[in-house]
């Protein structure tokens, strides 16, 4: 009887033992809130614990979603860093003071200063260029110029849109209230209603599928949406083009992260986001959504080079957010729904 429980015990020991000796030991961890899917960031993760042994650990959920959440949790938050995309949204965690600044002479480095926030409360970590798109079989290169220009009177019934409802075109109109003013950005705008093929659409693939059926000849979207379709369909009549390469440049816009103001893990945090800047880290993260990285060292995804080079506009981003709320009134009242 004896010899029987004594085995249960070392047996039982035994267990215990090899359940801490087989499973990894992490002196640090990171929690992060994040409005990128899985599986456009964890590849990154991974790669940051194997490097430092600092163990991440990841919620995801929708923009607004995690804002709110982080409000609501306020001291007690348990997440350390907030990525999401658009400049739009960080300027707005920025305001509702969930972000706090971050010292750091490996970020400035990597990341140009129009690509992150003055304050340091946040840092663009890929860029999304938000272009035009052509149909090959109906419109001319040489035809087309700048967005301002998609609201001349020969694109009628020729322009396509996704709805003003995502935060990717309230973000460009913004842009074009920062650098045009808010009267002529609506006469734009309003240029761009008349235009019209088809009412709104709701999301920048249909909007291309649009384009490449010959509902409309042109639209305007995100390119790593035309690098999923075209990589599905390569046969497809489209093509990209650059607009405002003799002025301002390209509509660019980022995803990115910033540290929460009530994180307990603030340096762990900071490498985590340094190490997301890096090298090392920049073509994982850019690549696995066909974007550009943010580090101007490193090169793009072959595939997404094929594209050829282009001007960004070096306007810095917080215009997308400190204008929102006025380009979403002004394309309300131009009638862009």
């Amino acid at each position: 009887m004896l010899r029987s429980i004594l085995n249960r015990f070392f047996a039982a020991l035994f267990c215990f033992v090899s359940l801490f000796v087989t499973q990894p030991v992490y002196a640090e961890q990171v929690v992060v809130y994040s409005a990128r899917i899985e599986q456009l960031i964890k590849p990154m993760f991974d790669a940051f614990t194997k490097e430092t042994g600092i163990r991440v650990r990841y919620t995801t959920d929708k923009e607004g979603a995690l804002l709110a959440r982080l409000k609501a949790e306020g001291r007690n938050t348990p997440a350390d860093m907030l990525i999401t995309a658009d400049a739009g949204n960080l300027w707005a965690a920025a305001q509702a003071k969930l972000l706090k600044p971050v010292v750091s002479d490996v970020l400035t480095a990597n990341i140009p200063a129009h690509l992150r926030d003055p304050q340091n409360e946040w840092f663009g970590l890929s860029i999304r260029a938000r272009t035009l798109v052509y149909n090959t079989q109906r419109v001319k290169p040489a035809a087309l110029s700048t967005y301002a220009a998609l609201a001349d009177p020969k694109w009628n019934r020729q322009l396509c849109l996704r709805t003003s409802k995502k935060v990717y075109n309230q973000s460009l109109v913004a842009m074009m209230i920062a650098e045009y003013g808010e009267a002529e950005a609506e006469k734009i705008v309003r240029g761009w209603v008349a235009n019209l093929a088809t009412d709104p659409i709701s999301d920048d693939t249909r909007a291309m599928e649009f384009v490449a059926a010959g509902r409309c000849g042109v639209t305007i979207v995100n390119t790593y949406y035309y690098g999923r379709l075209m990589k599905k369909d390569p046969t497809l009549p489209l093509a990209i083009f650059w607009p405002n390469q003799e002025n301002s440049g390209v509509h660019v816009n980022i995803s990115g992260a910033g540290i929460t103001r009530y994180s307990r893990n603030e340096q762990a945090a900071i490498k985590l986001l340094e190490f997301l800047s890096s090298d090392k880290a920049q073509n994982l993260f850019a690549d696995v959504n066909m974007e550009y990285p943010v580090n101007p060292n490193i090169a793009p995804d072959p595939f997404v080079e094929t594209w050829g080079s282009f001007k960004k506009n070096p306007m810095n981003i917080t215009k997308a957010g400190e204008l929102q709320t006025t380009a979403v009134k002004l394309m309300d009242r131009a009638g862009y729904r």
